[in-house]
């Protein structure tokens, strides 16, 4: 056995092909939950070594550390967090200040930690004009443009303050694979044979297959034993334009698509109008006036050139690639 690893919001998207992973690989995997997650997926997996479910109370450093001191973890990867939050608040208590907790309850529980890995994101650096030629990298200066980006930079701070913490940082770009909900809802669309676009500006894009992600995340839990803090990037390393996801969409459901532009402006009055009925209905839209702001940025090529000398990362999945086997998933699983 590899070792024993926490891996919190196992229940989520990256967290499942995190846990199917690692317990490939053959790691003791505790699988961090909330008490309402659905965990059917996970229990569904089939492996030869257990996989223990856990539930952490992020609330606080006392109340993770008796879990923490029960388990003895080897590794930790950090991958809770929340995409949509009713503001800024919110999801800095999530995404920073219980981060911030876990690490801390890490460090007083005394456990053999090797590394502890914090799933971050892009988002936390921020996009850059479209003509900007200098890829995203680790040294860019950080400017944000959402609460959700802000919010992982925030954590990315606080983390950065314990030093004897032996931290590794990962910033995928637009994630996407099976069981991805996000990007799913364009999917839909563009099944229904409407390509639609918000303004007519080229943009920069970037993607990462969900199964390079995680094999770079767990290749970052034993790629050095000291406790220099270090930060990836992680994308498959091609730059896209605006039209290159819709277009092999189209290419690979051989489905003719009509394409249309719809202003910012409107797009942003509707954001607008989601976020005022939302405060009546107690749900966070999926459009809101930040998700614009990430969705029209100008560029997001990032530059993936430190995980591939120190991770070795060697992306398996192009755009083209991942999304003919992402779509065969939707469609045998029938959510298209």
């Amino acid at each position: 056995m590899r070792g024993k690893v926490l891996i919190t919001g196992a229940s989520g998207f990256i967290g499942h092909h995190l846990v199917q992973q690692a317990l490939e690989r053959g790691y003791e995997v505790h699988a961090g939950v909330r008490p309402s997650s659905d965990i059917s997926g996970l229990k569904a997996m089939e492996t030869t070594i257990p996989l223990v479910f856990v539930y952490p109370d992020f609330s606080s450093r006392q109340t993770l550390e008796p879990l923490l001191k029960e388990g003895q973890y080897d590794y930790i990867i950090h991958g809770a967090a929340v995409t949509r939050a009713k503001n800024r608040e919110a999801y800095n208590l999530v995404n920073a200040t219980y981060t911030l907790h876990l690490a801390e309850a890490a460090l007083s529980a005394r456990l053999p930690l090797k590394r502890f890995v914090f799933m971050s994101s892009l988002a936390a650096i921020g996009p850059r004009t479209y003509a900007e030629a200098q890829k995203i990298t680790e040294e860019t200066k950080p400017f944000p443009v959402t609460s959700y980006g802000k919010s992982k930079l925030l954590a990315e701070k606080y983390l950065a303050d314990l030093k004897e913490l032996p931290l590794t940082i990962i910033r995928p770009t637009a994630v996407f694979g099976p069981g991805e909900k996000d990007i799913f809802i364009l999917f839909k669309t563009l099944n229904k044979g409407l390509d639609l676009h918000i303004g007519t500006k080229p943009q920069r894009l970037s993607f990462v297959y969900v199964k390079d992600l995680v094999t770079a995340t767990l290749t970052a839990l034993v790629a050095g034993e000291s406790k220099e803090h270090r930060a990836y990037n992680i994308s498959d390393g091609q730059e896209y334009d605006r039209y290159a996801l819709s277009e092999l969409f189209g290419a690979l459901k051989r489905k003719k698509l009509f394409r249309f532009h719809v202003p910012v402006k409107m797009i942003r009055m509707v954001a607008t109008l989601l976020e005022g009925f939302s405060a009546l209905s107690g749900k966070t839209p999926v459009l809101n006036t930040e998700k614009v702001n990430e969705l029209t940025a100008a560029n997001w090529y990032c530059s993936i050139e430190a995980a591939s000398n120190e991770l070795q990362y060697v992306p398996q999945y192009n755009l083209k690639k991942g999304l003919a086997e992402t779509l065969d998933w939707y469609t045998t699983n029938k959510w298209l």
